[in-house]
């Protein structure tokens, strides 16, 4: 259970959990345990990074084809989006430090505006394979395979079944992010954050920039297969 220090200015301490002797400490193992769930992470998309390196070696003339079908200039765009998220979400962990609430605010809320941002640009993405026929697995169109150029390659569908899960998954850790991002949102406008007490925003910073980097692998394997 978390209590306050003695008040400062007027305003209470940052929190310390009773079983931490000094705010480091908990801060140290706040970290850690981030860094120990992120590995977790890692763990769960490369196992689906190997089963893509198994089917693209398996058939990449499907692969190269396939992907032809996904419009690189959406994945590009994300992935400005998202490089863009992490640098006001980096910047945001400073303003914490300094305890620059305005500028923490505000940083915060351009990283959820881009991330909902990335969202959007998915919608309209998926909603063009999906009124095409181009779907995963078993739900994958025979008339949209026909009309999109590959009927002859029957393994197509197992492409397409890798980029909507891939890609799903990575939405739902974008959704996880977001709803993180919005409830240290509602904690800056308090002035929660501190110079103390400023590691909620470093670990969901940490969290946020593992998404960004799980994207920067999904663009090129799925989108600019040559």
């Amino acid at each position: 259970m978390s209590q306050p220090l003695a008040t400062i200015s007027g305003r209470p301490a940052p929190p310390l959990a009773h079983h931490f002797e000094s705010m480091k400490q908990q801060h140290d193992s706040a970290v850690l345990g981030m860094w120990v769930f992120l590995l977790t992470e890692i763990l769960l998309f490369s196992g689906l990074f190997v089963g893509y390196a198994v089917y693209r070696a398996l058939h990449p003339e499907v692969f190269q084809a396939a992907s032809q079908l996904l419009d690189w200039r959406m994945g590009m765009l994300n992935t400005f989006v998202l490089l863009t998220s992490s640098l006001t979400m980096a910047l945001a962990v400073r303003a914490a430090q300094l305890g620059r609430h305005r500028q923490l605010a505000l940083l915060l809320a351009s990283t959820l505006a881009l991330a909902g941002v990335f969202l959007v640009v998915k919608y309209f993405e998926y909603s063009h394979k999906l009124h095409r026929g181009i779907a995963p697995g078993f739900w994958f169109s025979p008339h949209g395979a026909e009309a999109a150029g590959l009927a002859d390659l029957p393994y197509a569908r197992n492409f397409f079944s890798i980029y909507f899960v891939m890609t799903a998954l990575h939405g739902i850790h974008v959704l996880i992010g977001m709803a993180a991002i919005g409830w240290l949102l509602a904690r800056a406008r308090r002035q929660d954050f501190g110079g103390e007490y400023y590691y909620p925003v470093e670990c969901v910073g940490l969290y946020w920039h593992l998404v960004d980097l799980v994207w920067i692998y999904l663009f090129p394997l799925l989108y600019l297969i040559d």
